[in-house]
């Protein structure tokens, strides 16, 4: 089974759009760095992704290192986001992000990276929400002020899962 990691950037769309736990239906582990958990996640529903079924990892010394290469590469890279690119990297697992610069680095590392549209995608795919429901927090998701989202990409979207 193949691992994604989502960034605290794709939680907190899901989380908006209120399909957060719809996630947890797909045929895929999800997992974290237990550093993400600890500074960004645990106090803001971190208990409840966990009874869903997220996993903390533990990185070996190894990927600490890595991690640290990365932040100090990319100053503005967050902590737990060279931490997540570390895992994904050394791991060979999906990272999931919505941030420009971890996407760009990723990139150039050469780890498989997708965002919240492809896990709409996915949702879609294997079934595990209907197009109205896909449709309604897809909108959601969008409307909101911080949304960086294209917007050509959420309309081929909507007339997907909406005609479903």
């Amino acid at each position: 089974m193949n691992v994604l990691l989502p960034d605290t950037s794709v939680l907190v769309d899901l989380e908006r759009g209120e399909i957060l736990e719809t996630i947890f239906r797909l045929p895929f582990d999800f997992a974290v760095p237990s550093l993400l958990y600890q500074m960004e996640l645990k106090d803001y529903g971190g208990e409840a992704l966990i009874n869903l079924g997220l996993r903390l990892e533990v990185l070996d010394n190894e990927e600490v290192a890595l991690a640290q290469s990365y932040w100090l590469e990319r100053r503005s890279l967050s902590v737990p986001d060279s931490w997540a690119l570390a895992l994904a990297k050394s791991r060979s697992w999906v990272l999931l992000s919505g941030d420009k610069k971890l996407v760009e680095l990723a990139k150039e590392e050469e780890v498989a990276v997708h965002g919240v549209l492809w896990l709409f995608d996915r949702m879609h795919e294997e079934g595990v929400a209907n197009g109205n429901k896909l449709g309604t927090s897809l909108r959601v998701i969008a409307a909101h002020p911080r949304c960086r989202l294209p917007k050509a990409e959420i309309e081929k979207r909507l007339q997907i899962y909406c005609d479903v």
